[in-house]
């Protein structure tokens, strides 16, 4: 028993008496964590995905076949947005020029020079969403209906 306990004495002497004098610090600016854990992810659809190209797809339409509809979103921000009401006698092609916007979010754009009907869509990864007249995903039994796809 004396022996162990010399032998833990020992052990703790050699443990304790270690030169520390090679400890480091790490100096850690406490703005920048706070800064970084303020700022939210800054990865987005405007800034993360390959957005621009055409968008194809046949909206939904109360008193028609559908809406074919083609959007074309360029890296200058402009857009050219070309529609035409399936099954309708007088079915003429209607194309709208104008500049886009996004949102503060970075993942909803705003189409300009449309009057009549929503003009925001929501960006994702080769698709886009026609959102509602409030600028809300479409939902319900005809909420594939409001997908226009990328074309390649």
């Amino acid at each position: 028993m004396k022996t162990s306990a010399i032998t833990l004495f020992l052990l703790s002497s050699i443990l304790f008496s270690c030169d520390n004098s090679k400890k480091r610090t790490i100096q850690v600016d406490e703005t920048k964590i706070e800064e970084s854990l303020r700022k939210p992810d800054s990865h987005n659809s405007m800034n993360s995905l390959d957005w621009n190209g055409t968008y194809k797809g046949i909206l939904p339409c109360a008193d028609c076949e559908g809406i074919e509809t083609i959007l074309t979103l360029n890296p200058d921000q402009t857009y050219i947005l070309v529609t035409n009401y399936l099954g309708r006698n007088d079915a003429l092609e209607e194309e709208k020029k104008g500049s886009f916007s996004w949102n503060e979010a970075g993942s909803i754009i705003t189409l300009t020079n449309i009057t009549s009907g929503p003009n925001q869509y929501k960006v994702g990864e080769n698709r886009i969403w026609h959102l509602d007249i409030n600028g809300e995903i479409i939902t319900g039994d005809l909420a594939d209906h409001y997908v226009l796809i990328k074309s390649f």
